[in-house]
C-alpha cells in the first residue's frame, strides 16, 4: 500500500514509504553552468553581529558602537564583512557541499555592498569547474561562485570556493545515514 506513495523531489527512498532528506549533491549533479537558488534566505539580527564580531575578536567601532556609527556615512553599525561571508557561505552548503570531506579554500572574495542588522540575505551558486582528484581517486574536486544578495537586489558579496565531494554520493549516503 505504501509503494504507491510517489518520490518527492528532494528525497532518496530508503524504504517502502519511507525516505529520507538528501543533503548535498554528488560530483555528477554538479556539473558546470548549474546554478542552484539557496533557500531560505537569512534575516541578520543584532546578535548575529554582536557576538560573531566580538568573538572574532574584531573590536572595530563601526560594528558595534552606533554613536560612532552615526557619525559615518552609513549611519548605523556595519554588520562584520567576516560574518556577511559565514552566513552566506553556510547558506550553500546543504546543496552544495552537503557531502565534503574537505574545503580547499575560498578566493576572490569581494563585498560589494553593505550589511546592515535587518537585512535579508539570499545566495545563488554556479558550478565554474569540477574536476576528478589525482590523489583522491574516489573524489572530486569542486569549484563554484557564489553571488549573495539583500532583500533589494543588492549584490553584497561574491566568492568562489572549492571543496572535495565524494565521486560515488550513493554509497557516501548508504554508509553514512543520509
Amino acid at each position: 500500500m505504501t509503494a504507491s506513495i510517489p518520490m518527492p523531489a528532494g528525497y532518496r527512498r530508503i524504504a517502502d514509504g519511507r525516505y529520507r532528506e538528501v543533503v548535498g549533491l554528488g560530483y555528477d549533479e554538479l556539473t558546470v553552468g548549474l546554478i542552484i537558488e539557496h533557500r531560505p534566505g537569512r534575516t541578520v539580527i543584532e546578535a548575529d553581529n554582536t557576538w560573531l564580531t566580538l568573538l572574532g575578536g574584531n573590536t572595530a567601532p563601526i560594528h558595534t558602537d552606533a554613536h560612532y556609527s552615526s557619525h559615518t556615512a552609513w549611519r548605523r553599525p556595519l554588520v562584520c564583512s567576516s560574518i556577511t561571508l559565514h552566513l552566506l557561505g553556510g547558506m550553500t552548503v546543504r546543496s552544495t557541499s552537503g557531502l565534503t570531506t574537505g574545503n580547499l579554500g575560498f578566493e576572490e572574495v569581494r563585498f560589494r555592498d553593505p550589511v546592515f542588522v535587518g537585512d535579508t540575505l539570499y545566495a545563488s551558486t554556479e558550478i565554474t569547474g569540477r574536476r576528478r582528484s589525482e590523489s583522491r581517486p574516489d573524489t572530486g574536486i569542486v569549484t563554484c561562485r557564489t553571488t549573495g544578495h539583500n532583500q533589494d537586489g543588492n549584490t553584497v558579496i561574491t566568492f568562489t570556493r572549492s571543496f572535495f565531494v565524494p565521486v560515488d554520493a550513493d554509497t557516501i549516503r548508504g554508509h553514512t545515514n543520509y
